[in-house]
């Protein structure tokens, strides 16, 4: 036996189960707050989300392109999936940290961008989802701060990712990203609205 090989083999074993164990302690979470470059950098500031990719969910055009979902006839809306480890940040904790980012009160569009493209949605993958979904929701009608909630709660389809340009965006084009953040009042809105 081959003292050598022998190591490699077990440091290679290892590997793979140290890669097993990490990919199988994250999950994934689909919301939709109007632009994705937006919504997705706010999301990668959030401590236990390990990746953000941008896409177009809940719509009926298969693989659908920015150019025909811009367009608002695909039925998809830019949306983002969330990685994330859910041994430091919950699903609950998810859904509270999107209201705080988007504005509930307005259908069909998000700050400057206006269509269904643009439309807000939590698209939640299981029962239990669906419940903390649906509780948050409930929660924030109640609390009176909202008369009435346009965001979308729906089952969790097909995710086709954007095309490359469009990840990370907001780090790949600074400046562009920041003034259309700023011309859009993004911030200036959510800050009026949650204070």
């Amino acid at each position: 036996m081959n003292p050598t090989r022998t190591l490699l083999s077990l440091m290679a074993a290892l590997l793979l189960s140290t890669t097993s164990l990490s990919h199988a302690a994250t999950a994934t979470a689909v919301f939709a707050g109007g632009c994705f470059w937006c919504i997705e950098k706010d999301f990668e500031k959030l401590p236990g989300v390990v990746e953000v990719e941008s896409g177009y969910t809940a719509g009926k055009t298969p693989d659908p392109t920015y150019e025909q979902v811009s367009k608002g006839r695909t039925g998809h809306t830019e949306a983002v999936r969330v990685i994330y480890d859910p041994a430091k940040v919950s699903y609950a904790q998810l859904v509270e940290y999107f209201w705080r980012h988007i504005d509930p009160t307005v259908k069909d569009r998000q700050f400057c961008d206006v269509g269904t493209q643009y439309r807000s949605g939590i698209y939640w993958g299981s029962e239990a989802e669906r419940q903390v979904a649906e509780a948050s929701r409930d929660a924030l009608l109640k609390s009176g701060r909202f008369k009435t909630i346009h965001t979308e709660l729906a089952p969790a389809s097909a995710f086709h990712l954007a095309e490359a340009y469009h990840q990370d965006y907001y780090k790949k084009n600074e400046l562009r990203y920041n003034f259309y953040r700023l011309s859009c009042g993004r911030d200036a809105r959510v800050k009026e609205l949650w204070k």
